[in-house]
């Protein structure tokens, strides 16, 4: 039988968070190493990587880091040997793309939003499940967003590459279940980061926005870090294939 503390433990893990150097990455990278995980980080900012290294170490928090685009295929396969075997892979990284109608986006544009946000899961789980497998299984995580799940007229590449996503961790979740390896995707809602500063400024968009929201709030990061570590540890050990919604209500809201 299990004992309640080791129900989110991550003791004798070894996890890889992709664009670990802020926000949300950072947020999952710091909740994992205090949960006794061996934690890597990337990102495509080396500065702000190094930031991040020290602001853990400064918390009595060690982790490794190593820069990496995570659309260039060959950068993707050197991380993954760099990283080695792995038990946990957080896949995070990712950018917003051309902001507008999406017909009038240019095409490379596109394809740099599909390259970094779902294309460098693509690879990145391909290179390392294997090694879980071998390992005894694992957990895979790949950050989605409500993008995905609904209408969007101002990101559509975004939302379209985020529900990619989601439909990746399903078909991942299919492939590497019997390998006991687990696949999920997590959709934030409006959180708290350097990602929606310029959103959150904007005292109409806030109104608004949080006007839809049930909570009337925008999330945090360690509430997005919090999930991350149910689906890595055994308090999520049966669920794989899902897509958890952490968005304070704004999907099912009615507008009141």
């Amino acid at each position: 039988m299990i004992h309640a503390s080791d129900l989110f433990s991550l003791a004798n893990k070894r996890a890889l968070v992709t664009g670990g150097a802020r926000g949300i990455g950072l947020a999952i990278a710091r909740v994992f190493a205090q949960a006794g995980a061996e934690v890597l980080i990337s990102d495509l900012d080396d500065g702000a990587l190094k930031t991040a290294v020290s602001l853990l170490a400064s918390e009595g928090l060690t982790v490794q880091a190593s820069c990496c685009d995570n659309g260039d295929e060959r950068a993707v396969a050197r991380l993954a040997a760099w990283a080695g075997g792995v038990d946990l892979l957080v896949c995070n990284a990712g950018m917003e793309g051309p902001v507008g109608p999406l017909g009038s986006a240019p095409t490379t544009a596109v394809e740099r939003v599909f390259q970094v946000n779902l294309m460098g899961a693509v690879w990145l789980s391909g290179h390392l499940a294997p090694g879980m497998a071998a390992r005894g299984g694992g957990a895979i995580i790949l950050m989605a967003s409500i993008a995905g799940l609904r209408g969007n007229k101002s990101i559509g590449a975004y939302g379209l590459s985020k529900a990619a996503l989601a439909q990746l961790a399903r078909n991942l979740a299919v492939e590497w279940g019997p390998s006991n390896i687990r696949v999920n995707a997590l959709s934030p809602g409006l959180v708290r980061t350097g990602f929606s500063e310029k959103l959150l400024a904007d005292d109409a968009f806030r109104v608004r926005r949080l006007g839809l929201t049930p909570l009337r709030r925008a999330g945090e990061p360690y509430e997005i870090a919090g999930a991350a570590l149910f689906l890595a540890s055994p308090a999520g050990g049966f669920v794989t294939g899902h897509n958890l919604v952490i968005d304070g209500g704004t999907l099912i809201s009615d507008g009141n």
